[in-house]
């Protein structure tokens, strides 16, 4: 049984259960150095001998998509004790220990968690984005890889219990005190007088023995240790410097393959490109400690990601105005498309009494304006996520509205050409009108 026990304390626990309660019971502990908000990522880090910024990379990777990352963060918070208190803050907060966190702190954190876990496992976080359901996939993998952490590293930097400085000092003066006051009732129990001690008779100086060591008068000075060597200088990681400049020269080619027209380069592919190399010089840099700067590009061009592919309808096409008047039904495209900048499109110039015709406008911010022969039978449906719509006199203002349909046959009644436009814009103005 003792070997047994010796060998899964040297290797980790053995199963489900027992990796389970040995990490309940050696959790990790927030240190005070190296945190970055309230140490859980550095907790984990030093618990498990990993780089932090890897940590810290999966938690804001799992918080984009579907925000199971901020919903371990604040766990952490809760459940992992600093590194100077006795027990985390939840455990302070129902009476098992001393917590330096505020019980207000700790019970406002504890509500925090239900408008999160609401939002992460019913699929509404930007459950239009990149990855739908992120949410219970994020949590799976955070707590697999948690768990595997501890099977395999578990026996690492494994945190000692807390102990108040008191109990210390307590012990090691009672036992100073003891043998002080034993030692004087032994002198005084023996019975022997409180007077010299007498020299031996066999001495002929009449001297005690431990009176012939006298000191040096003159002692040797104590040689001067040396100096410890400073430690060595650092050599600066050049993968950060390499993963910036090839994520530049991958958005640049992003950004030219959509000016160049071709489809799939759109600004969300364009983003989630250069993120992509971002990761992988930040997993790279963890390994060879450099790259951290990167997190800083990182995070914003994430939650820029996370924002338009949460925009209803999405967004395409290239940048810049267009400014278009065909004067054919061949001319006319069936769709015209920008991901920012304003679009005009005249169709007044079409020859009268043409066949029918039928276009689509597509635009990520920016205006959209449409005009049409006075005379012309015009079907439109006009929508915009955020901003006006003025569409042959049916107006709409606001943020979240459905889409605007009507028929509008001029004043000249039906007889006209057939037009019908399709127009959807994420945010600005669209403006239907006659020429």
């Amino acid at each position: 049984m003792s070997g047994t026990a010796e060998a899964r304390s040297k290797h980790g626990p053995g199963g489900f259960e027992d990796v389970v309660k040995d990490f309940w019971a050696s959790r990790p502990r927030r240190p005070q150095e190296g945190r970055k908000v309230a140490g859980v990522a550095a907790g984990i880090g030093k618990r498990y001998g990993l780089d932090p910024v890897v940590v810290r990379v999966a938690l804001v990777t799992a918080t984009v998509f579907g925000g199971a990352g901020l919903l371990f963060y604040l766990l952490g918070w809760l459940l992992f004790a600093d590194e100077r208190d006795q027990v985390s803050g939840f455990e302070s907060m129902i009476g098992r220990g001393h917590s330096a966190m505020s019980k207000g702190f700790t019970v406002v954190a504890c509500i925090a968690l239900i408008p999160i876990v609401s939002w992460v496992f019913s699929g509404s976080w930007f459950s239009a984005g990149w990855l739908g359901g992120g949410g219970f996939i994020g949590t799976a993998l955070l707590l697999a890889g948690l768990f595997l952490l501890h099977r395999d590293r578990g026996h690492l930097n494994r945190p000692l219990a807390a102990t108040g400085s008191g109990a210390g000092l307590g012990a090691t003066g009672h036992e100073f005190n003891a043998a002080f006051s034993m030692s004087g009732t032994d002198a005084k129990a023996s019975g022997e007088a409180d007077s010299p001690a007498t020299p031996p008779k066999w001495d002929p100086l009449g001297a005690a023995p431990f009176a012939w060591d006298l000191p040096d008068p003159n002692p040797a000075p104590e040689p001067v240790p040396p100096a410890p060597p400073a430690p060595p200088r650092r050599r600066r990681s050049k993968v950060g410097i390499a993963t910036f400049g090839i994520a530049l020269l991958t958005a640049g080619a992003g950004v030219a393959g959509n000016l160049t027209g071709v489809d799939w380069f759109t600004v969300q592919h364009v983003i989630g490109m250069t993120l992509g190399v971002l990761g992988v010089g930040l997993v790279i840099g963890a390994f060879t400690g450099g790259g951290r700067g990167l997190i800083g590009l990182a995070i914003p061009l994430s939650i820029a990601g996370v924002v338009l592919t949460s925009v209803p309808g999405g967004v395409h096409g290239g940048f810049g105005d267009l400014d278009l008047t065909p004067r054919s039904a061949a001319e006319l495209q069936p769709v015209y498309q920008r991901s920012a900048g304003d679009i005009t499109l005249d169709l007044t110039k079409l020859p009268a009494g043409g066949p029918p015709v039928s276009t689509e406008i597509r635009n990520g911010a920016g205006s959209v304006e449409v005009k049409v022969p006075g005379d012309a039978d015009v079907t439109f449906t006009c929508q915009t996520s955020a901003g006006n719509i003025d569409c042959l006199g049916h107006e709409q203002e606001g943020v979240g509205w459905g889409p605007v349909t009507a028929v509008d046959l001029g004043d000249d009644g039906a007889g006209g050409q057939q037009i019908k436009l399709n127009i959807h814009n994420t945010a600005g103005k669209v403006e239907v009108r006659r020429g």
